[in-house]
């Protein structure tokens, strides 16, 4: 039976890289939901475009659960992030995400997604992709050059043009 994912979608969050996973979790029979890291399920793309999650990032807190997976979809408002660190949504983002790390689920993001883990403390010698720039904020653990790096539980991608190097591994691991 395939496992069910919890995606985190950030605001502005990165359409091309929430919808590749999206996509392949629909087109391959895995169950999902997107929480809105916002006080509302409205969000938009970074071009512009509204969406509406299931739910947002406070109403996810303990149901990690039900849940097998976490994908961290990233966007325009990760590069603000530290201004608005203290918002609600935003701590429930990052004790959502400490959860399931500590729980052992599988992790997956790509651009910051790596650098939101590691500040959580969850990536301890874990290799991991991560955005050029958010290279320098990793801490516990790995970072690599590569477009994508499978290790352990943790799917990090370097960008959402790595996605895809990296899905058709995470896609058999959630059906599995």
């Amino acid at each position: 039976m395939a496992k069910r994912v919890a995606a985190v979608a950030v605001n502005p969050v990165n359409g091309f890289g929430l919808f590749q996973y999206l996509e392949a979790f629909f087109e391959n029979g895995i169950g999902y939901e997107v929480y809105a890291v916002a006080p509302a399920k409205e969000i938009k793309t970074n071009s512009g475009i509204t969406l509406v999650a299931d739910d947002v990032i406070a109403n996810l807190k303990g149901k990690e659960d039900q849940f097998d997976a976490l994908v961290f979809a990233c966007g325009d408002a990760v590069p603000v992030f530290q201004q608005h660190a203290s918002e609600p949504y935003n701590v429930d983002l990052m004790e959502v995400i400490k959860i399931f790390g500590e729980k052992g689920k599988m992790m997956i993001g790509h651009c910051a997604g790596a650098m939101m883990f590691d500040f959580v403390g969850i990536t301890a010698g874990r290799k991991l992709a991560v955005h050029p720039l958010a290279k320098a904020a990793i801490r516990n653990g790995v970072v690599t050059d590569e477009k994508s790096e499978i290790d352990g539980n943790f799917y990090t991608a370097q960008d959402e043009n790595s996605v895809w190097t990296m899905m058709p591994h995470l896609i058999e691991a959630l059906k599995a």
